[in-house]
């Protein structure tokens, strides 16, 4: 009888592991196709207002490659950008990526991102900042 316990509570707490180890499919193991559902641009002289994606110049569909490290957009995107990925990590459920991007050359436009992604859902927030100004940008993400 006791053999018989330990069996089911061994095969049980196996259950658990594998469970938790499936449970987030967004965890930067396989590519993503992500879309731009809104964006927030905030000034300390203008306040918040939202825009489109394009308005920033944002393509409204991108492509995370965690082999490469990259966020590009898509080959079909009128706005073809590439940012190199400089860190990621886990954090409470969220895959969180962080990186920089210089905008147009020649005008004072860089920002610093932070993109936290449910491991979970697939939906994201995207945090990013320059001088005086800092966008929110809200999406979902799937495998791709």
């Amino acid at each position: 009888m006791k053999v018989h316990k330990i069996i089911i509570v061994t095969v049980l707490c196996l259950f658990v592991v594998s469970v938790h180890a499936h449970a987030g499919e967004f965890d930067g193991t396989r590519p993503l196709l992500c879309a731009t559902i809104k964006v927030i641009e905030c000034s300390k002289s203008e306040g918040c207002m939202e825009l489109t994606p394009e308005d920033v110049a944002l393509p409204p569909f991108f492509v995370i490659d965690f082999d490469k490290k990259e966020i590009q957009s898509t080959k079909e995107s009128t706005i073809q950008k590439t940012s190199k990925i400089k860190h990621m990590d886990h954090v409470d459920g969220k895959l969180i990526i962080q990186g920089a991007e210089d905008g147009v050359e020649g005008v004072r436009d860089g920002v610093g991102y932070t993109l936290a992604i449910s491991e979970d859902s697939g939906k994201f927030v995207l945090a990013a900042s320059g001088d005086a100004v800092a966008f929110i940008i809200f999406g979902a993400c799937t495998l791709r």
